[in-house]
Parts: structure tokens; C-alpha cells; sequence
């Protein structure tokens, strides 16, 4: 069994912000995975189902983002799991938007949520799934950056992203960090995974060169032609 959390803040006035993206992730792997609608656990929103055949829970905290750990150790200590079956996905401020970054253990790096989560659990080598939402330039204005909206632009790329998230998770699921964050990267660029393959194929219509197609004056002048050589052929034998 493995535990995926999202981290964000509860309520309709942080659902687009960029601290959010977490939650976003989770919401995103819970549909295009057909899991479970979500219940009311672990002071949180949790939903489950199989993933490529292996047991998974997503879990959203609802305790902001703050207190994300009282949550998140509440379902691990439940389920007896180690930390390194948790799967955390949060914002990343000192990461550029679009970007993605995955490893397992580490600080918290000022991430409040991982500094609660890391006082929560035994041991911190859960994975982390950073995603990239940018620094404003000014440190002044890192509160309203990461408590603001999506730009319109911005939800173009974080819709491709979160897509990729959910859909390549079985990746890390099978231990295998860095195809997933490989993978991941293509699509929120845009980039067509498989692409330069089905480029590469042709059908044997279209790698064929075009057929003569004959036309009927054409048939008509070979089949005169035929015959007038098969008088003359005639004639000659009457005379031998």
C-alpha cells in the first residue's frame, strides 16, 4: 500500500492558488484514475483504489497547510506504513514554474508543510514530489506569490502538468524516479511522449512509390498497334 499526499489549504478561496498545487495533483490523480470519491479521515479528504495494480490512498490534509503533518501521521501510523511508502507533493517556491524535481529524503528547505510532516513521522525518507511554481524576485512578495492565483497563462502549462502527474505515477510507484520526472517534464513542455516514433512509421501505401495507372486511349493504341503487327506478321508468312 502506498500513501500519496497533496499539501494545500482547505477552502474555495485557496482552490487556484499556487500553494495549492498539491491538492490539485491529488484531485487529478483521483480522476483520471477512477478512485474513490472522497471521505472525511485522518482529519483530511481521502480517497483510494489500485494504481497499476497496487493499493493506493490519496490523501488531502485539511488542516492548512501548516499542520499537514497531524493528518499525514494519523493515516501512516493506521496503516502501519513505513515513510518511504509516503508520496508528498507540494509546491516548489525556489524551483522554476513547469519545472519538476523528485528524491526521496531530505530537509523541509522552509516548506511548512514539510517541516510539519517531518515532526509527525518517524523518520523523513518519504519521497517528495516538488513542483515548480517560480519566485517573485523579492522576498517581500513571496506570501501574495504563492496565497495568489494561477495566471490564465500559467494554467495552460499546470493543466499539461498535473495531467502528466497523475497519468506517469505509476512510474514512481515502481520505483522509477527519474523516468517519471522525465516524462513528466516532456508533456508540461508540450512535448509528444512516443512522438518521433509514429513520425518514423509509415504505412506501406504512403512508403510505396504511386502506381501507373494506364489510361483507356492508351490501352486502345497498344491493342491497335497489336494488331496491325499481327496482319503484317501474316502477310510475310503468306508469301514464304
Amino acid at each position: 500500500m502506498r500513501l500519496v499526499v497533496g499539501l494545500g489549504n482547505p477552502g474555495p478561496k485557496h482552490k487556484n492558488n499556487r500553494h495549492n498545487i498539491g491538492f490539485m495533483a491529488a484531485d487529478e490523480i483521483v480522476r483520471r484514475h477512477g478512485l474513490s470519491a472522497p471521505r472525511s479521515k485522518f482529519q483530511g479528504d481521502i480517497s483510494e483504489g489500485d494504481i497499476a495494480g497496487e493499493r493506493v490512498l490519496v490523501l488531502k490534509p485539511a488542516t492548512f497547510m501548516n499542520e499537514s503533518g497531524r493528518s499525514v501521521g494519523d493515516a501512516v501510523r493506521f496503516y502501519k506504513l513505513a515513510s518511504e511508502d509516503v508520496i508528498v507533493i507540494y509546491d516548489e517556491i525556489d524551483l522554476a514554474a513547469e519545472k519538476i524535481r523528485v528524491k526521496q529524503g531530505g530537509g523541509h528547505a522552509g516548506h511548512n508543510g514539510l517541516r510539519s510532516i517531518d515532526a509527525h513521522l518517524d523518520d523523513k525518507n518519504y519521497w517528495r514530489v516538488r513542483l515548480g511554481i517560480g519566485h517573485p524576485g523579492d522576498k517581500a512578495k513571496v506570501s501574495n506569490h504563492v496565497l495568489g492565483d494561477f495566471s490564465k497563462h500559467d494554467r495552460q502549462w499546470v493543466g499539461r502538468e498535473l495531467t502528466a502527474v497523475a497519468d506517469e505515477l505509476p512510474l514512481l510507484l515502481d520505483g522509477k524516479p527519474n523516468d517519471f520526472m522525465n516524462r513528466v517534464s516532456m508533456a508540461t513542455q508540450g512535448e509528444k511522449i512516443g512522438g518521433s516514433k509514429s513520425r518514423e512509421t509509415k504505412t506501406t501505401q504512403e512508403a510505396a512509390p504511386p502506381k501507373t495507372t494506364k489510361t483507356t486511349s492508351e490501352s486502345d493504341s497498344e491493342t491497335a498497334l497489336g494488331n496491325a503487327l499481327s496482319r503484317a506478321m501474316n502477310r510475310l508468312r503468306g508469301r514464304e
